[in-house]
């Protein structure tokens, strides 16, 4: 809701209320009910996660061709919007091209997406930095609903620049060409491919339970997150 905030006037969103029942107080919401548009509209200000890896492969992510030579963490020359498509529950998202993102909803909302997209990331983008935080990259979800008068708008949808869908660095400590420390769920992947966790993400088998001083890590890089940004003590 801190972000919904500071993002009112730039695009609508689809937050009605936040006066909800007791038992869900701090937890939920009231919303509009919208047509999600089938598209993850991620934008990355940086090389990291799956970007760096299609980079080292193609070099380029998503159809954005790159520089050679560019180190893991390094700020991208602008800001790219690399969309994936939206994957089945248990399934992983896969990047795609903005042609193929073009062919799935049109062009005038594929634009649209590209350039909300991209909007919100440098307004959200400065915001951090100003709190000494790096936005890396982020993942908004889009869907249609009214605004005003007007039926079928493009509105911001799902929770906006949280830990779950945003990668966050600590300004200070960002240095290219190894992994960032990171305010994100980072921490959990990294557990899980280690040695440590016993998984191999290729078997095919449920991953393990993740251990309490995992989940207790992670829950603290979340915390401290919120409060580098909002300014605020989490309760």
């Amino acid at each position: 809701m801190w972000w919904f905030d500071r993002l009112q006037g730039i695009l609508p969103n689809h937050v009605l209320s936040t006066n909800v029942p007791d038992q869900v107080r701090g937890r939920a919401t009231y919303c509009e009910k919208l047509e999600m548009l089938p598209i993850e509209c991620v934008a990355r200000g940086y090389l990291a996660g799956s970007g760096y890896s299609d980079y080292l492969r193609e070099q380029s992510i998503c159809g954005n061709g790159l520089p050679p030579g560019l180190k893991e963490g390094a700020k991208l020359p602008k800001p790219l919007f690399t969309p994936a498509t939206k994957a089945a529950i248990g399934d992983h998202d896969v990047n795609v091209t903005f042609d193929e993102v073009i062919t799935s909803i049109g062009m005038e909302e594929a634009q649209q997406l590209k350039r909300f997209t991209l909007w919100v990331y440098e307004v959200a983008a400065e915001i951090a930095l100003g709190r000494g935080l790096i936005l890396a990259d982020t993942k908004f979800e889009f869907g249609l609903g009214i605004v005003g008068a007007n039926k079928n708008q493009i509105v911001l949808a799902d929770e906006v620049l949280t830990p779950d869908s945003s990668r966050y660095w600590p300004a200070d400590q960002w240095q290219p060409g190894h992994p960032q420390p990171s305010y994100d769920k980072q921490y959990v992947r990294d557990w899980l491919t280690s040695p440590a966790s016993g998984w191999d993400k290729n078997s095919g088998e449920a991953p393990p339970a993740l251990p309490d001083e995992i989940i207790a890590k992670t829950r603290e890089r979340y915390v401290e997150a919120y409060e580098k940004l909002t300014g605020q003590k989490f309760h």
